[in-house]
């Protein structure tokens, strides 16, 4: 059953909470080092206003979608913490996160070279910023899927183990993919915020693997999740409103 509104743990919640002690935050920990380490290390300096700013917007957006999970949903989390463990990953999603992963470093440390060696051009502040607010909004949009879909898994499967159903509310009456759509539109305005036209090169490889993604979870879902074939017909476009 579909909900958007909040609900308190129940006992069975607060058992997968202990039983997952420390690694959930350790795992965020990590995940939340790896962009400003890739930033500042390649950079050479600690001194970037506009790098500040992105890794203090992603780490609190980033924190608030997993205290949104562990309110909501703490399932959710143990199912993003085993699921490259569990049965039933493809091979080919592990390669295509793992890409993912790669590209998306990538433009942190071509941004980080590009801030040591001055390459060009330079792009206006005003630019910067604008960029800024767009990533900005484009991981609250992810952030807001995370809120809605209690099955925001971190691999391309039916999870029947957890009674997988449709989520058609909220985000997803917008495009069927919308966390995808949130990450590509902040991964490709991320450059510009840092200042960096090279850094784009890296976003756009990245938003091409989550583009190929969404396309192989859309024709999985289309055959194994109930009701989904309906759904396209309700909600007509995988990212992009009247284009994909």
């Amino acid at each position: 059953m579909n909900t958007n509104t909040f609900i308190k743990p129940t006992k069975s919640s607060r058992e997968i909470i202990t039983q997952m002690g420390w690694k959930p935050l350790l795992m965020l920990a990590v995940f939340l080092l790896l962009a400003p380490v890739a930033l500042f290390l390649s950079a050479g300096s600690l001194n970037w206003l506009m790098a500040w700013l992105y890794v203090g917007i992603y780490t609190a957006l980033t924190a608030i979608s997993r205290m949104i999970m562990m309110h909501k949903s703490p399932g959710l989390i143990a199912e993003r913490i085993r699921a490259f463990k569990g049965e039933g990953v493809k091979e080919w999603d592990r390669a295509l996160v793992g890409a993912m992963i790669l590209c998306w470093l990538t433009i942190f440390i071509v941004a980080g070279l590009d801030r040591r060696f001055g390459w060009r051009p330079e792009l206006p502040v005003i630019l910067q910023f604008a960029a800024l607010a767009i990533t900005t909004l484009g991981y609250i949009f992810a952030t807001w899927v995370v809120a809605v879909n209690k099955f925001f898994s971190s691999v391309i499967r039916i999870q029947k183990d957890r009674g997988h159903t449709l989520i058609t509310t909220g985000p997803y009456q917008i495009v069927r993919h919308p966390g995808y759509a949130g990450v590509i539109l902040s991964h490709m305005t991320t450059p510009l915020l840092l200042g960096s036209v090279w850094a784009l090169i890296p976003a756009g490889l990245t938003a091409l693997v989550l583009i190929v993604r969404t396309a192989f979870e859309d024709r999985i879902l289309l055959e194994e999740l109930d009701g989904y074939q309906e759904y396209t017909q309700q909600t007509r476009y995988r990212l992009l409103p009247g284009i994909w």
